[in-house]
């Protein structure tokens, strides 16, 4: 029995002068003889696939491989699954395909994120995103051909954002390209310079992990080398009621380096962060080069966002370069692995503005 009958029911009791204490009998008989737990609508499905769906992205938060931060795969298969499952429910949610397509890029499964992307293109064939995301992940596997076909597509729908695509790949290649440096170089950083230190995942007790440690002395080495340099210290993920940006000044303070050289951002809590929140200090002190400090596995792709979130912050024409601490031999990292080109990508895409999940509750760039 539905809410439709009953409400049939109701109208011709009406109809036929029936009194209020008869219309609430027929209603309660309704309810009775009804042998449904709960009437439940299709909104009310969808939301709790959606509601699983952020359970399973929360759960565990996060693991951290030498600064690169990734959910689990398998509750990545767990959100893919239930976003599709309400995507059959309502076929016109092409977010829940978007959203479906970008959690298997965080589960490195790119053929499938290509399927799924065609798949909402094929609904929306205008989409700017979709022509966006396809161009970008094409490109990564090598299909260089279907990649120049999705940015000729952007590039009809909006030349700003297909030059601003175009802007992506080059940056990333030339990063890439550089080599990793060790070396601290003595008054590199100049009058209007800045040292950016990338926090990474404090210990369940709220202590620094050797690995943090290992990026501050070589931000010590770095600082002592350039005394002019602003030193900005990013990361914002608590542990025991501690957050990296802090411990990082009060270490580097207790080294001899000066506070008031020291920003602390307590915000961020991926590398995406660490660009976007550090960015505003860099233009309010106006840097116009910095050098950005991370693990030798990490820092290329913090200095490929750092470029990008500064191209709407500015200073308009500062520069980047990298320091590495050597947590792998730089050797082994010449050539950049899959894994780690897919993590620049995606984050590249996130630091630009585009929302990796987009289907309410699920939301996160």
């Amino acid at each position: 029995m539905n809410k439709t009958l009953i409400s049939l029911l109701l109208t011709g009791a009406l109809a036929f002068g029936a009194s209020a204490p008869a219309i609430a009998d027929i209603e309660h008989a309704v309810q009775a003889s009804t042998q449904y737990t709960d009437l439940v609508t299709k909104r009310e499905v969808v939301d709790k696939l959606l509601n699983d769906a952020v359970s399973a992205f929360k759960s565990p938060a996060r693991v951290s491989h030498a600064g690169f931060t990734a959910k689990m795969p398998s509750n990545m298969e767990i959100v893919t699954d239930r976003l599709l499952q309400a995507y059959q429910l309502e076929p016109y949610r092409t977010d829940l395909l978007i959203s479906a397509a970008n959690a298997q890029i965080y589960n490195k499964n790119v053929d499938r994120a290509i399927e799924l992307f065609e798949q909402a293109l094929s609904v929306a064939p205008d989409d700017i995103d979709l022509h966006a995301y396809l161009a970008v992940w094409q490109k990564f596997n090598g299909n260089q051909a279907e990649s120049q076909k999705h940015r000729q597509a952007l590039a009809k729908l909006n030349a700003g954002k297909a030059q601003d695509l175009t802007r992506i790949f080059q940056t990333i290649d030339r990063v890439v390209a550089t080599p990793l440096k060790e070396k601290v170089d003595k008054g590199a950083l100049g009058e209007n310079g800045a040292i950016v230190t990338l926090g990474y995942a404090l210990n369940p007790d709220g202590s620094m992990h050797s690995i943090l440690i290992e990026r501050l002395e070589t931000t010590l080495k770095l600082a002592q080398a350039n005394p002019k340099a602003l030193i900005v210290l990013t990361g914002g993920v608590p542990q025991n009621h501690k957050t990296e940006g802090k411990l990082m000044a009060d270490w580097l303070v207790a080294k001899g380096v000066s506070a008031d050289r020291i920003i602390e951002e307590n915000y961020a809590t991926s590398t995406v962060g660490n660009a976007l929140f550090s960015s505003y200090a860099l233009a309010r002190h106006k840097v116009q080069h910095a050098t950005i400090i991370s693990s030798a596995s990490h820092v290329r792709r913090g200095q490929v966002l750092f470029e990008i979130a500064s191209w709407q912050t500015g200073p308009s024409g500062i520069t980047f370069d990298t320091l590495a601490y050597p947590d792998k031999p730089l050797k082994e990292l010449k050539q950049i692995s899959k894994g780690e080109l897919l993590g620049i990508y995606r984050d590249a895409l996130r630091t630009y503005g585009m929302w990796s999940y987009r289907s309410y509750p699920l939301e996160s760039r």
